[in-house]
């Protein structure tokens, strides 16, 4: 899938620091926004590719690390993944993101998308079987998604 319109400058998306008073909030930018706005209108996962060595980064950014050439090529990938790495949190704390008190226990992992060469970090419900390294996963979106990762609730497994 391949995308060609820039989004407006009145497009980008911006992120504030939840409930909790912050005398500031900041763009994305244009490759984040792009991002955020494809998961929040169509559920889809954008990556971007580089041209020179092929590698596929999600979220996307303007320039590949290795080759450190400028990248405009959108690729769709996903929405299923791998789980890489995660943690299992068992003490609560309250969210920065959203100034709430964030439920234990949870996980909260590493999942490179099919299709993409990086890995995107999320929660993952933990319940009675625990998530393994290895295992397939799917995201789970919020019915009322706003423009920021918090619209995937969380990556549960594959059955």
């Amino acid at each position: 899938m391949e995308l060609k319109s820039r989004p407006r400058r009145r497009d980008f998306i911006t992120i504030s620091s939840g409930e909790s008073f912050s005398p500031f909030h900041y763009s994305v930018g244009r490759f984040g926004s792009q991002f955020l706005t494809e998961l929040r209108d169509h559920k889809r996962f954008m990556g971007m590719r580089c041209a020179g060595c092929g590698r596929v980064y999600v979220p996307p950014r303007p320039v590949c690390g290795p080759c450190f050439k400028k990248m405009d090529d959108w690729v769709e990938v996903g929405p299923n993944g791998t789980l890489i790495a995660f943690t299992i949190l068992r003490f609560a704390f309250i969210d920065p993101e959203t100034g709430q008190k964030k439920p234990v226990p949870y996980g909260y992992g590493f999942i490179r998308l099919d299709g993409a060469d990086t890995q995107l970090q999320h929660f993952l419900p933990v319940g009675a079987k625990p998530p393994k390294i290895g295992m397939k996963v799917r995201p789970v979106f919020e019915e009322i998604r706003h423009g920021n990762l918090r619209d995937i609730r969380h990556f549960e497994e594959i059955a």
